[in-house]
């Protein structure tokens, strides 16, 4: 039995793929693999289910791709694509009838707790609402008795974290991995690493940076996430080197 499962519920960037009134060749290619939900995924290891961020597509993605239960979100960091999801939440709390524990930096927690005030509440659960236990990450931490390891990165000036669970780590949305960073990242068996397009962004890797990147961190396996109308799946894929892939949404990997 494999140890880690890795399901990508979704893989664009801030405005989905395709957006919204645009007729370029991605946004109308009738590939699958360039119909772009805002980037999450779900990992799953002992019997555990990991939420990286709650995407604003959430509920699509979960009706798409159905589980049976959430026992903790990570959050990368407060950006509406990566949090208006939360709400969706509250079916979980119905389901499980307990808060869902959530994780993240000070930042992301306090920027969480003003714009979903009502998710925070103490006392019994609330019906209609999400129920959520904040936990602020500033190191290593476990969920029951899986090690996780945030990853400081940088969106441009603003500190986030990518994660690291086992071999995998997720990072996206990153302009810049501070050094110190990169020992966290060493004997990876599956990198997924932020690749917006193929100019460069001055808050996302672009397409060679990520590259660049990947070669440095050296992971067995390579996927690029988080991309938008730029890149086309079958055409750019023909310019990465092995054991570098785009993701898609729906993509589902297995490590032992």
């Amino acid at each position: 039995m494999r140890t880690m499962r890795i399901t990508f519920l979704g893989t664009g960037t801030s405005g989905g793929v395709p957006v919204i009134n645009c007729d370029c060749p991605v946004c109308t290619s009738a590939n699958p693999k360039n119909k772009r939900l805002r980037s999450s995924v779900m990992v799953e290891v002992r019997a555990k289910y990991i939420l990286i961020d709650t995407s604003v597509d959430m509920r699509q993605q979960f009706l798409r791709t159905p589980f049976p239960r959430i026992n903790a979100v990570l959050f990368t960091h407060a950006h509406a694509d990566h949090i208006f999801g939360l709400d969706e939440i509250r079916r979980f709390n119905h389901l499980q009838k307990q808060r869902i524990p959530i994780y993240g930096s000070q930042e992301t927690i306090d920027r969480l707790r003003v714009i979903f005030t009502h998710a925070f509440s103490q006392g019994p659960l609330r019906p209609g609402v999400p129920n959520v236990a904040a936990h602020v990450v500033d190191g290593p931490f476990n969920i029951g008795h899986i090690a996780v390891t945030p990853v400081p990165l940088l969106h441009g000036d603003l500190p986030i974290f990518g994660y690291r669970i086992g071999n995998f780590a997720y990072l996206t949305d990153v302009s810049k991995i501070p050094k110190s960073s990169y020992d966290l990242l060493n004997n990876l068996d599956l990198l997924v690493l932020d690749t917006l397009r193929v100019r460069p962004h001055p808050t996302h890797f672009h397409l060679d940076r990520a590259l660049v990147e990947a070669a440095k961190i050296a992971a067995r396996q390579t996927y690029l996430i988080h991309m938008n109308h730029n890149i086309d799946h079958e055409e750019h894929s023909r310019l990465l080197p092995e054991g570098v892939h785009f993701s898609y949404d729906g993509l589902v990997l297995e490590l032992d």
